[in-house]
């Protein structure tokens, strides 16, 4: 038996957040009786709808794809490019990804049909990291770095500091290589603070999430993540409630 909230984010429908509001608001019916208290458990042969439609409960799936640059981080697109889960045919449930990749940007992207955990992830407070390599113009100063080190101005607020490595430089091309590590999630945040230190990205890769790395894949390749991984990523995030 488990709570309510916790099969409908489980089944990937909402957040539990947003699950309990569905509840509160008896937009949830169990056995075909509106139910509107958080605290209810519900098994395997309990009927669940939610807005009227029936609660498909699949098994939870985990994986981690090495993300082509040149794709879109979703499930369909409507100018029918390239999505994340055309890379994944052999897996029959609906998954969707963890936070985004930028089109351009290629790497390590999450993907999962468990709301819940997915939400835990993208939830900046909890700190999860992620690790981009940065092909940039010009050569940044170090005051340049201490900019992003200790966090960049942008339209939408100021980011928290990133942890930042010079991997090295071209003086003749004007071109460096630069690692960094953050643990927002904005949209294109990489590409803007670069930007905003007028060292433009000429090519963006996310290299490890928390401890997870592109180890033994090729661009396009894709892998179930193992139960001890599922259960270090929920770790990572619980520890970070308690810091919270």
């Amino acid at each position: 038996m488990e709570r309510l909230q916790k099969v409908i984010a489980h089944a990937g429908v909402a957040s539990r957040r947003k699950a309990e509001q569905l509840i509160v608001e008896g937009k949830v019916k169990v056995n075909g009786k509106v139910v509107k208290e958080l605290g209810i458990k519900v098994g395997e042969n309990d009927r669940v709808e939610v807005e009227g439609i029936p609660l498909e409960r699949e098994e939870p799936v985990y994986l981690l794809l090495y993300k082509p640059s040149g794709v879109i981080s979703a499930v369909k697109d409507d100018k029918d490019r390239k999505v994340v889960t055309d890379f994944i045919p052999y897996i029959k449930q609906r998954i969707y990804p963890v936070g985004r990749l930028d089109y351009d940007t290629s790497g390590i992207l999450l993907l999962t049909n468990d709301g819940e955990f997915a939400n835990a992830l993208m939830h900046p407070r909890y700190e999860v990291e992620k690790t981009y390599v940065a092909k940039v113009k010009g050569v940044p100063s170090r005051e340049s770095i201490k900019i992003l080190e200790r966090g960049v101005v942008l339209e939408d607020g100021k980011t928290a500091p990133a942890k930042v490595k010079v991997i090295s430089f071209d003086k003749r091309k004007q071109t460096t290589i630069l690692e960094i590590t953050i643990h927002e999630g904005r949209n294109r945040q990489v590409r803007r603070m670069l930007e905003a230190i007028e060292h433009p990205v000429l090519k963006l890769k996310r290299e490890q999430y928390a401890f997870l790395t592109l180890s033994g894949l090729s661009t396009g390749d894709s892998r179930e993540l193992s139960p001890h991984e599922v259960k270090q990523l929920r770790a990572l995030v619980l520890h970070g409630k308690n810091r919270a």
